[in-house]
């Protein structure tokens, strides 16, 4: 198959509103570590000098605000610091664009809508088989339906579907968080481990059978104060989790599995959690051999809402010092098959991968194997240690 590469520019990366207040950080060569930036009229301008984190600016009272009012130089021109991002096109010795999260925890929800529920359910009935999945789908369907979306999680009508679901053998633990009282918070990956936009995102070798899940990402303080927002990538292996619930470590959490950006937007007058609430995501897979996916996932339709989500997530029985960012989940599960009738969709190497909103911009990563992708170098201690030599901290 022909070699996958990516192509970036501000124009499909950025939001479409020119008044977002937006943050990311690039690298500097010249200073061997990352720098928080700004965007300023298509210019990134470093700030790192007020905001040596991402986490410091996520805990200010207003972080827009006290962007907006911070300055330093610019690093470049947007479009230039996307051009020199991609792995395969970089100058190492000029600046390239990085996940906008840095110390903050990597945490996702999980079956937080109807149709994604109903998946993990016949994902662990298949057993990690593909060819199971149409018939268990039909009969799973016959059963519940498949619009769950005004079901309340937690509600009398859904503790009463739960007896119907267990009278007839067909209660699940994916069933559980999904329509029970309590919402599934996992940690998705490392912190400092995510990839941005531009970046290779990576599957563990062993999945056969896996996707991408195209997600809000909203952005927490340390207080539990919903901040921002920004796109990311929460890459699903589908025979893996379907194997085992207690494989889902394995799943999530692999060498750049975890995609995040391409930008913070902070909450301020022309944009908020209501927002969020009605944000619709797009999905594209463009494969090597000219095939396309496009798919979408409207966070109106959302069993439980974001606030509530991250109430579970954060509160006095847990904390987070450096705060958290949290995939919201996703409304898009391709069952569509690939290649041979009967196994579905499943990712190859060298798929581009976009997830976009306007309120957003967008995210684009190639897609390659975990022991493909570059390796995880850069961590908390090598950040810490960066900052202090350069005078940040």
């Amino acid at each position: 198959m022909p070699q996958s590469s990516l192509r970036l520019s501000a124009a499909e990366t950025l939001p479409e509103d020119a008044g977002a207040c937006l943050a990311g950080r690039v690298w500097l060569p010249q200073a061997e570590g990352p720098a928080v930036v700004k965007v300023d009229d298509a210019a990134l301008q470093d700030v790192s000098a007020t905001f040596p984190t991402m986490r410091d600016l996520c805990e200010q009272a207003d972080p827009a605000k006290a962007l907006r009012a911070a300055n330093g130089p610019v690093v470049g021109r947007l479009d230039a610091v996307l051009a020199n991002t991609p792995a395969q096109e970089r100058d190492a010795a000029k600046p390239w664009l990085l996940t906008p999260v840095d110390l903050q925890a990597l945490k996702a929800a999980g079956v937080t809508f109807a149709i994604s529920m109903l998946e993990r359910v016949i994902e662990e009935r298949a057993r990690g088989n593909p060819e199971a999945a149409t018939s268990i789908r039909t009969s799973i369907q016959g059963l519940i339906g498949d619009d769950l979306s005004k079901l309340k999680p937690g509600s009398p009508e859904a503790m009463k579907l739960k007896a119907l679901l267990i009278e007839k053998g067909m209660w699940s633990q994916y069933l559980e968080v999904g329509i029970g009282p309590d919402a599934e918070i996992f940690t998705k990956s490392q912190i400092m481990s995510a990839v941005g936009t531009g970046a290779d995102a990576g599957l563990h070798p062993i999945s056969k059978w896996n996707n991408p899940e195209p997600e809000v990402v909203i952005v927490v303080s340390s207080q539990g104060r919903i901040v921002g927002a920004t796109l990311g990538n929460d890459v699903n292996l589908r025979d893996v989790e379907g194997r085992s619930a207690l494989l889902l470590g394995k799943a999530k959490d692999n060498n750049a599995s975890c995609a995040i950006g391409p930008f913070i937007r902070f909450f301020d007058d022309g944009f908020s959690l209501d927002h969020v609430r009605k944000i619709q995501v797009t999905l594209t897979v463009d494969g090597p051999e000219g095939y396309q996916l496009k798919g979408s996932s409207n966070i109106a339709k959302i069993s439980r809402d974001p606030a509530d989500l991250v109430k579970q997530m954060i509160g006095t029985h847990h904390q987070y010092p450096d705060g958290a960012v949290l995939f919201l989940g996703t409304l898009f599960a391709p069952i569509e098959d690939r290649d041979q009738p009967g196994q579905g969709f499943t990712h190859k190497v060298g798929d581009i991968v976009t997830v976009a909103a306007p309120e957003l911009g967008s995210l684009r990563n190639r897609m390659l194997l975990s022991t493909e992708a570059p390796p995880w170098v850069f961590g908390a201690s090598h950040l810490m240690r960066n900052l202090a030599r350069r005078g940040l901290l």
